[in-house]
C-alpha cells in the first residue's frame, strides 16, 4: 500500500509499506479522508520526540472498515474514531474521562497512523458514522472535538449564560475557527477571532459570522472579553489572553506552540480569573461532534482543502510555508 512517511524533519516521502494485518480486538480500516493535524506539523519540524522519523503519522481520520477481528464491527462500515488508545481500566477511563488516561497511546505516534492505503486500530476506538455523512465532513470529528470539548468546559466555569458573554479566541486556524463556530452555534452573539492571517480572517468573517483582528495591527482593549480562548499557546499570546480577560473571566488555554512561559499571576489572582487547560476529547465528545458535524452546527466545511494523498509532502511543505489556502488540509489516498 501507499503511505506518506515523516522521513526526515521537514521531509515527508509517499513509499510503500506492507497491508497492516487486524489483532484480535482490531480493525483494518480502508481510509477515505485524513486531517494534517498541528501536531503532525510539529513533528514534521521535528519538534515531537515522541514522534520519530519512520512513522506514518495522522489521526485525524474517517474509512471503511475492511478488515474486523471483532464482532461488534462488520466489514463495510463507515466510521471516525478516537486516535487516542486508553486502557479502559484507570481511575480516569472509568470516570469517562478517557483523554486522561495515564496509560494511553496513540494512532500516528506509537503506532502508523492513517497517512496511508490503510490503517489497523482498536475497534474500542471506533465511532460509526450517519449514513450519507461525506468522508471528509466525517475526518473534520477530531479537532472539531477538540473544540467541543474545550468550549463545554469553559462554560461550565462562565457565571453568566453563554450568549451573554463576550467572547475573544485567539488564533485563527482550525481548532480556533471549529471554536468559533461553536460558540456561534450555541448562540454566543459576540465573537471576536484575533488571528494574524489575513485569509484566515476571512474565513472567519465568512464562515462563523464573527468579528475579526490582526493583533499585530490593532491591539486589544484590556480586561475586555468574559473569556478567551487561546488557540496558539505561544508565550504573547498567554500574556495577552490575560490582558483581554475581564475580572472574573475564564482564560481557555487549548494551544501548546510554547512548552512553558511566565504569566501574569497577579492578575490572575487580584482579578479572580479561573485558567483552564483542555487536551483532546472524551469517547462521549467524539460522539457528540459526530452528531453535531451531521446536524451543521459546524456549518458547511467548505473550507476544508482537500488533496491527493500522493500530494501530502507538497502539503506540508505548503502548510510550513503558509501557501495552503485553508488552514486545514485534507488528504485523500487513491484507493478511497
Amino acid at each position: 500500500m501507499k503511505a506518506l512517511v515523516y522521513t526526515q524533519p521537514n521531509e515527508m516521502q509517499l513509499l510503500e509499506r506492507p497491508e497492516p494485518v487486524a489483532e484480535d480486538g482490531e480493525v483494518v480500516l480502508k481510509i477515505d479522508a485524513v486531517g494534517i493535524c498541528g501536531s503532525d506539523m510539529h513533528a514534521y519540524h521535528g519538534h515531537d520526540p515522541r514522534r520519530k522519523p519512520g512513522l506514518v503519522l495522522g489521526h485525524e481520520f474517517a474509512g471503511t472498515i475492511a478488515q474486523s477481528r471483532d464482532a461488534k464491527w462488520q466489514e463495510g462500515t463507515r466510521v471516525t474514531g478516537n486516535p487516542l488508545i486508553t486502557c479502559g481500566t484507570c481511575e480516569y477511563c472509568v470516570q469517562g474521562r478517557d483523554n486522561l488516561c495515564a496509560n494511553r497511546t496513540m494512532v500516528g505516534m506509537t503506532r502508523p497512523g492513517a497517512f496511508a492505503d490503510y490503517m489497523s486500530i482498536p475497534a474500542t476506538c471506533l465511532v460509526a458514522i450517519p449514513s450519507g455523512m461525506p468522508a471528509h465532513v466525517a475526518a473534520a470529528t477530531e479537532p472539531a472535538a477538540t473544540a467541543l470539548h474545550a468550549v463545554n468546559l469553559t462554560m461550565r466555569a462562565l457565571s453568566r449564560p453563554l450568549p451573554e458573554c463576550r467572547a475573544l479566541i485567539i488564533g485563527g486556524g482550525a481548532i480556533g475557527l471549529f471554536c468559533a463556530l461553536l460558540l456561534r452555534s450555541y448562540g454566543c452573539r459576540d465573537v471576536t477571532v484575533a488571528e494574524t492571517n489575513a485569509t484566515r480572517r476571512t474565513s472567519a468573517e465568512h464562515e462563523a459570522t464573527c468579528t475579526t483582528c490582526d493583533p499585530l495591527v490593532q491591539e486589544e482593549q484590556p480586561n475586555r472579553f468574559d473569556f478567551v480562548i487561546d488557540a496558539v499557546g505561544a508565550k504573547v499570546t498567554r500574556n495577552s489572553a490575560l490582558a483581554a480577560v475581564k475580572p472574573g473571566g475564564v482564560v481557555m488555554h487549548i494551544g501548546l506552540q510554547d512548552w512553558a512561559s511566565e504569566i501574569d499571576m497577579r492578575k490572575l489572582t487580584l482579578a479572580e480569573i479561573t485558567l483552564l487547560g483542555t487536551y483532546t476529547y472524551t469517547m462521549a465528545d467524539l460522539r457528540a461532534t459526530v452528531n453535531a458535524l451531521h446536524e451543521g452546527a459546524f456549518g458547511t466545511l467548505t473550507w476544508l482543502e482537500h488533496r491527493p494523498l500522493a500530494e501530502g509532502g507538497q502539503a506540508f511543505a505548503d502548510l510550513h510555508a503558509g501557501l495552503a489556502k485553508s488552514s486545514k488540509v485534507l488528504l485523500i489516498p487513491e484507493a478511497a
